[in-house]
């Protein structure tokens, strides 16, 4: 990720910046799903307030592949093959304005699916085959010592619920509302983050 394509950012233009990415780029396709990009994480947003998730569920929810937008690997990187490591990516563009409640959701929603596919004998099937293909990517079942480690994090709970959301936000016959619908809620948490 290159650090000057961000410096320009700040709590005033965040969430347009990202409201951007979704207008240019969310259209992209969505490695081996049925919806593009940005239906995934508008519909991840959708099943956080219809859970009453509140807004910074909300938000990690639709913010959780934003990564997929700021990093130097190519877009079709896993297809090839290639870890484009998009959580840490994602997570290290927000956590200036984002608590970070927020940014763990999104460094941990790769290190949780690994965590859900060692821990819970049933979570494996509900995995596309997509995600089947990248959790071979990204290192497949957690190990005990990575097991332990995840369980440290303070934020173990939302992690792993936006992971489901994750897991959930891939029906093409669903309509969700547009970004426009959600900018206010990320507003209110970086404006409650940031002391304005």
């Amino acid at each position: 990720m290159s650090a000057d394509r961000f410096d320009s950012l700040n709590k005033d233009n965040i969430v347009d910046f990202i409201g951007d990415i979704f207008h240019r780029r969310g259209a992209d396709s969505y490695l081996g799903e049925e919806v593009t990009m940005s239906e995934h994480m508008l519909q991840g947003a959708q099943l956080a307030e219809q859970a009453n998730g509140g807004d910074i569920l909300i938000a990690a929810a639709l913010l959780h592949d934003i990564g997929h937008y700021t990093n130097e690997f190519p877009d079709d990187a896993l297809a090839k093959g290639i870890n484009n490591h998009h959580d840490e990516a994602g997570a290290a563009v927000l956590e200036k304005f984002f608590p970070a409640v927020i940014t763990e959701c999104v460094r941990q929603h790769v290190a949780a699916k690994r965590y859900l596919c060692a821990t819970d004998d049933s979570y494996f099937a509900r995995l596309s085959d997509a995600s089947v293909h990248t959790l071979n990517l990204q290192g497949g079942p957690m190990n005990e010592d990575e097991i332990k480690e995840l369980e440290k994090n303070p934020y173990l709970k939302e992690i792993v619920q936006v992971r489901y959301w994750d897991d959930e936000g891939k029906d093409p016959t669903v309509t969700t509302p547009p970004y426009e619908y959600y900018a206010p809620i990320l507003q209110r948490v970086v404006d409650a983050h940031t002391g304005n």
